[in-house]
């Protein structure tokens, strides 16, 4: 392969593949299937899983999760050689969901397998990778987590033979963090070019790293599969049809993660707003509690102290008990 440059359009138009749309345009598609193989095997390298040889896309919907979002289906489903599942979900901003949604994602894809005459034991294995760009587990330094079923004491596998659920989170946060530390080697782990692949557009920030599009650069005349995703990713990311799409997506996450945002910070507001006012009232219960204390020691009688508080022959008695107690 020559030693040509990569790249043939500006850095700062490439899409950034962190977007659902993006994403799926480079690895969701039938013509681009070997680069979806070479990067599904390069993630579940990690829980040496079988190669993956193979793939079939499959289209599938979870009964409309987003009444007005039109990207309502899996990001990414395959049905593998083997007949094993596998989901690929990508998530630009935190809506604070990622696992219980990631759970309801196999949940249903296991589900759906299940046919009429079919037996449980034909169930096939079902994974779900998750590729984040926010922390997802704060206690955990690597970016790489994966997820199966164990017994609590011991931590032996329910099904060490197959396991049929595994979860996949890769936190790219993390990821660039540890890149920018020089603590990875893209030349001895696979998934790491990949992974840098994802890593180079920030479209939030609208921030494109060129050293990582160096090293993508040097990599990229090594790897003859990652040189297509790099030809593939220029191709659609100059293409008129899928210009307008990527923009049109990446504002709806935006806006989106926008109004997230200001509904935290409203309720924040409010219940800041909440708690004085709740601060404020209890003062005035407790002066309102000394006060009938002190009248009560100087023998005033019950209807007296209701006449003067306003309080009512309950609220006066339940104070006196208080005092008792």
């Amino acid at each position: 392969m020559n030693r040509k440059a990569i790249r043939r359009i500006p850095l700062d138009k490439f899409f950034d593949l962190k977007v659902d749309f993006a994403f799926k345009q480079l690895f969701g598609s039938e013509k681009n299937k070997q680069i979806t193989i070479v990067f599904l095997n390069a993630v579940l390298k990690l829980t040496g899983r079988d190669t993956i040889k193979e793939v079939t896309f499959i289209q599938h919907e979870l009964g409309g999760e987003y009444q007005d979002d039109k990207q309502s289906r899996l990001d990414i489903l395959v049905k593998t050689q083997n007949g094993d599942f596998i989901n690929v979900e990508i998530q630009l901003s935190n809506q604070q969901d990622m696992t219980k949604r990631t759970l309801y994602y196999w949940a249903k894809m296991y589900e759906t397998q299940l046919v009429r005459g079919m037996r449980y034991s034909e169930l096939r294995p079902t994974i779900t990778i998750n590729i984040c760009n926010f922390t997802m587990f704060k206690d955990n330094k690597d970016y790489h987590s994966t997820y199966h079923l164990y017994e609590d004491r011991i931590l032996s596998r329910l099904m060490p033979d197959e396991d049929v659920l595994e979860i996949h989170f890769i936190e790219m946060n993390k990821f660039i963090t540890l890149w920018h530390e020089e603590k990875l080697d893209a030349l001895d782990d696979i998934l790491i070019r990949w992974l840098l692949l994802l890593g180079m557009v920030d479209g939030r920030k609208k921030k494109v790293y060129a050293e990582i599009y160096r090293e993508l650069e040097e990599l990229a005349m090594k790897d003859e599969n990652l040189r297509a995703a790099f030809d593939t990713w220029e191709e659609i990311s100059q293409a008129p049809e899928t210009i307008l799409a990527y923009q049109s997506r990446l504002k709806y996450i935006l806006d989106e993660e926008a109004r997230y945002i200001d509904g935290i910070n409203k309720g924040r507001e409010q219940g800041l707003e909440q708690g004085i006012e709740q601060g404020i009232e209890q003062g005035r219960k407790q002066e309102q509690i000394e006060l009938v204390k002190k009248l009560l020691k100087r023998h005033e009688t019950v209807e007296e102290i209701m006449d003067l508080l306003g309080l009512s022959r309950e609220e006066i008695e339940r104070i006196k008990s208080l005092d008792l107690l």
